[in-house]
């Protein structure tokens, strides 16, 4: 038997090919089609060689794991089932059994653990760097203004004499004239003249941030001030008034109740890196 099937019925392969076929699929490897066997084969051969390698370092040489942490996991698994038969059923189904789980799942945890080793490496985030950050990132700190708003529309529909668009500019026109730039009225005439679903809200839009009504309605109602009622403005749907009822500015959250989140960010990036070069490093020696 050579390597590579020595590989494949090894309990520890059937896992990653598991994993590899949950993760892609949402399937056990018996419901996969062909060419999705192929694709989370594929994947598993890399992430279990991947794994090999690390385990076959240096750093994973002095890696113990406890006999808590290992039960530990096994219970995490075993309690996505109903009952310990259909989880013994599945791991059966999947080439894997209790030990051969067992086995699979210490193999993991010996391959975080020295990951999170080779993490713990990386160079410390200092206040410049999470100062930079913010600086590069104003949009990611960054609250967006929201404009609270109703609207009256008229709809055009030229089967019908009273929505053509003359006739549904002209109404349009009329309901503006009794209006009378009115804002305390303006819930009441949505709900008699209105021919929007909204109407039976009194035209209430609701909360919206730029880019999410209309391109004409967007532009009108974020030149508007609040309380300000707009002439006609004409969208895919017909022609609308609208009243800016509210007006919550947008706002930038300050560096020092930023700065947490910041360094994390940074830190997780500093680690990946830290990683990948250590990674890179081994396979170029073991490729040599």
């Amino acid at each position: 038997m050579n390597t590579a099937e020595q590989q494949e019925q090894s309990p520890e392969f059937s896992y990653h090919l598991l994993r590899s076929s949950l993760e892609g699929f949402g399937k056990n490897i018996a419901q996969l089609e062909h060419d999705e066997y192929r694709q989370a084969y594929q994947k598993a051969g890399k992430s279990y060689a991947l794994e090999s390698l690390v385990l076959a370092s240096s750093e994973a040489e002095s890696v113990v794991i406890s006999e808590q942490l290992l039960n530990e996991s096994m219970d995490t698994v075993a309690a996505r089932y109903a009952d310990r038969e259909s989880f013994v059923s599945d791991l059966a189904a999947n080439g894997l059994d209790e030990f051969g789980l067992r086995q699979a799942l210490q193999r993991e945890l010996r391959f975080d653990s020295v990951m999170q080793k080779v993490a713990s490496r990386a160079a410390a985030v200092n206040d410049v760097d999470v100062h930079l950050f913010y600086e590069m990132h104003h949009d990611r700190f960054e609250t967006p203004e929201i404009r609270t708003a109703s609207h009256i529309l008229i709809t055009i529909n030229s089967d019908f004499i009273e929505n053509t668009r003359d006739a549904a500019w002209a109404r349009m026109e009329q309901l503006v004239d009794k209006l009378g730039g009115r804002a305390n009225r303006f819930h009441d005439f949505a709900k008699r003249y209105s021919e929007c679903p909204t109407a039976m809200d009194g035209g209430k839009m609701g909360e919206a941030k730029r880019g999410q009504l209309y391109p004409e309605l967007d532009a009108m109602l974020f030149s508007m001030d609040a309380g300000q009622i707009s002439p006609i403005v004409e969208s895919e749907m017909g022609f609308h008034i609208l009243l800016c009822e509210k007006i919550k500015p947008g706002r930038r959250t300050p560096l020092k109740k930023a700065a947490p989140r910041i360094r994390e960010i940074l830190e997780a990036r500093q680690q990946r890196n830290c990683q990948k070069a250590w990674l890179a490093t081994l396979q170029n020696k073991y490729r040599d």
